[in-house]
């Protein structure tokens, strides 16, 4: 059994352990976790329930990458780890496969789809490689359809996004962002001829082309809907606490508010 004390603590105030060292402590850690005497609350995780925590560290790193605290981004890289670590020490409880097989598999695909790096391969840039990464892909996973690896739960835009991108490798696209722009001009006629219809179904339908649509533009332009959209949000509710306080020093509440004073007071909030 190795010993857990070699790396534990804070590490700016000591040696920089290897990288092999650091592993194999976590390795241990992880193992004296789950095993009889261990601890309660992890003794009793599964796949399934761990499966809302692997969702909340990973929004929490996406945070500390926006906030670019370095500090920040290596606490929450280790919480993203610890939820891979737990679910590689359960498949090894139960004889499916062990943290060793994980890292040997994940070795063997990323030296099988970068011959550019690792063979013969010769590519132009990153495009090519992207395409080279789809052919390889479906040669590992034959008589698999070209979406058929995108998680069911991916978040809607950001689906979008990859399904454009992944068809754009095969040759299925709009040719530039332009194309997509007149796509959305297209998409809100016929969502307007839905609603004067009263067709609450074609609303809804249209809606999805179109937001479909607005996630391909994005991607065309150079951005992720997904990020532009979380952004957006964040920016919404900040704006919205400046307007609230703003209102507030002046002994009044939003909902005391006409329509046109709500706008001067948030206008007045995008001016600051």
């Amino acid at each position: 059994m190795l010993p857990v004390v070699a790396v534990t603590g804070n590490s700016d105030n000591a040696a920089r352990p290897s990288a092999e060292a650091a592993f194999a402590e976590l390795v241990e850690i992880v193992r004296r976790l789950r095993a009889p005497g261990g601890c309660p609350w992890d003794r009793e995780q599964t796949h399934d329930t761990l499966k809302p925590f692997l969702v909340e560290e990973a929004y929490e790193l996406l945070e500390a990458i926006d906030r670019r605290r370095d500090d920040e981004l290596r606490e929450e890289l280790g919480d993203v780890l610890l939820q891979i670590m737990l679910h590689a020490q359960i498949g090894a409880e139960e004889g499916a496969f062990d943290v060793a097989e994980v890292v040997a598999g994940l070795c063997r695909k990323l030296v099988g789809r970068h011959p550019h790096v690792f063979g013969e391969t010769a590519v132009s840039g990153s495009g090519e490689v992207l395409v080279n990464w789809e052919k390889i892909k479906k040669g590992e996973k034959e008589g698999r359809g070209l979406f058929d690896g995108l998680p069911a739960s991916l978040p809607a835009l950001q689906k979008a996004a990859r399904m454009g991108e992944k068809a754009g490798r095969v040759g299925f696209d709009w040719p530039d962002a332009a194309g997509v722009r007149a796509k959305i001009a297209e998409e809100l006629r016929e969502i307007d001829d839905a609603v004067a219809a009263g067709d609450r179904g074609a609303v809804e339908r249209e809606l999805g082309d179109l937001l479909f649509a607005a996630a391909q533009w994005a991607r065309h332009l150079g951005q992720q809907p997904e990020e532009a959209l979380r952004k957006g949000c964040s920016r919404f509710a900040s704006r919205f606490a400046a307007m609230e306080t703003l209102v507030g020093g002046e002994g009044r509440t939003l909902n005391e508010l006409k329509p046109d004073e709500l706008e001067a007071a948030w206008q007045e909030v995008k001016r600051r």
